[in-house]
């Protein structure tokens, strides 16, 4: 007689589909970066970003941060990495601010850290929420541009960075959309922003001379920044001309 037959192994089971607490948490992260934005500008946030304020404060600013170095450096990493976070206007005027407060090189550090902090949360913010959706709406001309993005993302990034064409919220936006390594974001606008935001610094110390942010950097060190983010993109044209002469031979 046949021993019995083992019984048959339980089928997987069905994927479960996605729980109602993501959904939630995407929400609660619109509302949260939504209501800052709506809070700023109800609160009249923008009165106080202006480069008036800014010089009628500034004896007691620099006292402020003289009396307090170490808690003046939180607050203004804090105010800094929200504004972008927020992506809330008057991130010059908070450049200039920073450099006057803290002079160039301290001015210098904390705004780099600070810019790169908040750029990094609006990036994972959007990346969470939108992402997907996107990714799925572009369909194969998204994912066409995704791969060569992603190939060479450390050099697009630092391109962007580098080039003062671009408006900063949205080089920390759009990137969100591909498949960009977080490393490789953080490292390229790490680097990226460094010189524009010496410049920048650098100008707060003469700030009570400035009485307007129009024309503040000249022609010639914006082509200077330019100039950088060409180089930037220079090993993705060898790269590429390289790919070109193999297939070519």
């Amino acid at each position: 007689m046949a021993p019995p037959s083992a019984p048959n192994p339980a089928p997987n089971p069905a994927p479960e589909p996605a729980s109602g607490g993501s959904r939630w948490l995407k929400v609660a992260l619109l509302v949260l970066f939504g209501g800052g934005i709506v809070a700023f500008f109800a609160l009249g946030g923008q009165r106080y970003l202006t480069l008036e304020t800014i010089k009628s404060n500034r004896d007691a600013l620099l006292a402020f941060a003289q009396a307090h170095f170490v808690l003046a450096l939180v607050i203004g990493f804090v105010v800094y990495a929200g504004a972008v976070a927020f992506s809330l206007p008057g991130g010059l005027l908070l450049s200039l601010a920073t450099g006057f407060v803290f002079g160039r090189w301290v001015g210098t550090v904390l705004v780099v850290f600070a810019a790169t902090a908040g750029a990094t949360a609006v990036f994972l913010a959007a990346r969470y929420i939108f992402a997907d959706a996107a990714r799925k709406r572009l369909g194969a001309l998204g994912a066409k541009i995704n791969a060569g993005f992603t190939e060479n993302a450390f050099n697009y990034m630092l391109f962007l960075r580098l080039v003062p064409l671009f408006p900063f919220f949205l080089v920390n936006l759009a990137p969100a959309f591909t498949s960009i390594p977080l490393r490789t974001f953080v490292l390229a606008t790490f680097l990226g922003i460094i010189p524009g935001t010496f410049v920048f610094v650098n100008l707060g110390q003469t700030l009570g001379r400035i009485d307007s942010l129009q024309g503040l950097v000249s022609v010639e060190t914006l082509g200077a920044f330019a100039l950088l983010g060409v180089f930037a993109l220079v090993p993705i044209l060898i790269r590429k001309y390289k790919s070109k002469s193999a297939a070519a031979s």
